[in-house]
């Protein structure tokens, strides 16, 4: 019996050397992702955070594992011999893919949160990251019944959702011709001369959220004629996505992605 095809392979095969190069000309550095300017026009979708249905608790995430650690019911987070508790703090937060928690869990969006807490929904000057709503937090912990938005990653419905909105947009629907971008930090890997960019379909999008190597959505995704680029930052809470006027007030009037306009990072 033969073996199933690698999709990855078949559908997303990798392109030629250089094919990242007008970014780098463009954007500088991509070691955490390309980031694109105005094309001409540019917004960012935030990614999605969570909230439990009874709501947030008084207790923090961080207040947690300290009695579980005294109880003896967590356990130390310990790497290469560093006790990670002695110098840090658990968040809540996470790094990579993540999707909506189940039953029992409401997405809160990030206007609802700003309302709440008073704080903006991104500072000026800032990028969506771990420093919006310090109000919402606890030194720095999220309470229990929240679940943060990821660093470096689309979340799946974010991501499913805007393939969606950008195939209306491309300039062959689902047959527009596209390249992403896995930055090296997460493939896990240590070459960073020779950067990995596959081609493929926007219809066929879907099979690079479950890349098995890595556990992220593309650093970058853009169409072949460049007439949009997305962008998520390794370091952040949401994408950047520059194109057409059009593009971007269908981003960010669009019921189901949360995006806003950043103009000192436009």
């Amino acid at each position: 019996m033969s073996e199933e095809p690698n999709p990855m392979s078949s559908l997303w095969p990798l392109a030629p050397s250089g094919a990242s190069d007008w970014l780098l000309e463009l954007c500088g550095d991509g070691l955490t992702g390309f980031m694109p300017p105005a094309m001409p026009d540019a917004a960012w979708v935030l990614n999605a955070m969570y909230e439990h249905e009874r709501g947030p608790v008084d207790v923090s995430y961080e207040e947690y594992h300290r009695a579980g650690l005294a109880d003896g019911s967590a356990r130390p987070h310990i790497v290469g011999g560093i006790d990670l508790d002695e110098v840090s703090i658990t968040t809540g937060g996470g790094l990579g893919r993540a999707r909506h928690p189940g039953t029992g869990w409401r997405r809160l969006r990030w206007t609802e949160l700003a309302r709440r807490t008073g704080d903006p929904i991104v500072p000026d000057g800032l990028m969506p990251s771990h420093r919006c709503f310090p109000s919402a937090k606890k030194e720095g912990s999220w309470p229990l019944g929240t679940v943060p938005p990821t660093e470096g990653s689309l979340d799946r419905e974010t991501w499913s959702r805007l393939i969606t909105l950008l195939i209306e947009y491309g300039p062959a629907g689902p047959d527009t011709r596209c390249l992403a971008y896995h930055s090296p930090l997460v493939l896990g890997a240590d070459d960073y001369d020779n950067l990995q960019v596959r081609a493929g379909r926007l219809g066929d999008a879907e099979v690079l959220y479950d890349r098995s190597e890595a556990d992220f959505s593309p650093s970058n995704l853009w169409s072949e004629d460049r007439s949009w680029v997305l962008c998520t930052d390794y370091d952040l809470w949401a994408t950047k996505i520059a194109g057409s006027p059009a593009l971007i007030e269908t981003l960010l009037n669009d019921s189901e992605v949360e995006a806003v306009r950043l103009p000192w990072a436009h």
